[in-house]
């Protein structure tokens, strides 16, 4: 089944169209709700509502533009909005008690992480931080953005940026003197 017959079932209210549409796109669509999900589960739940949101409002898909790129930008908003209705239940977290000021290393070796590690690493961010963190860096959202979109100073999205790649370069640090305590 093609891509627009997918869509055209789908309008259609097909069942068979909209399985094939959850097994085409529910890998890459995990993938997205997982960049800003706390773990696993979450990112499930993030997914299921992305696909309710998919299949009631796969009408306002008006054929320009990358399908899978509406998609994405679905995946996108739904854990922004997810992310604003839990946040009375997350803990706050001042990462200044966990990042000194950026190690000062210039890079690191390509390849050297594996993706579980970056992975990890990128879900040991607190939530707000791990937010405007896949906004800007993975998304390509601007600051102005992002400040609207989660309700924040463009100032305060400025400097959880700062903070969380902070944060990551001292992990990333960390997890680089290990390894090569390993190998050396």
């Amino acid at each position: 089944m093609s891509e627009k017959q997918i869509i055209e079932g789908c309008l259609k209210h097909n069942a068979k169209a909209q399985k094939m549409l959850f097994e085409t796109y529910a890998g890459f669509l995990l993938a997205v709700c997982m960049r800003y999900a706390g773990n696993r589960a979450e990112a499930e739940d993030i997914l299921q509502e992305v696909f309710i949101k998919i299949y009631f409002n796969i009408k306002e898909y008006t054929g320009t533009g990358s399908f899978r790129g509406w998609l994405r930008k679905i995946a996108v908003n739904t854990a922004i909005t997810y992310y604003h209705r839990n946040l009375k239940y997350r803990m706050d977290v001042d990462i200044d008690e966990y990042v000194s000021l950026e190690t000062g290393i210039a890079g690191f070796e390509e390849d050297f992480y594996t993706s579980d590690e970056l992975f990890r690493i990128l879900n040991e961010l607190p939530a707000g931080y791990r937010m405007v963190f896949n906004l800007y860096a993975v998304e390509g959202y601007k600051h102005k953005e992002i400040a609207e979109m989660l309700g924040i100073d463009i100032n305060t999205s400025k400097s959880q940026y700062s903070r969380a790649r902070a944060f990551l370069r001292a992990k990333l640090d960390e997890l680089s003197r290990l390894k090569s305590s390993y190998s050396g």
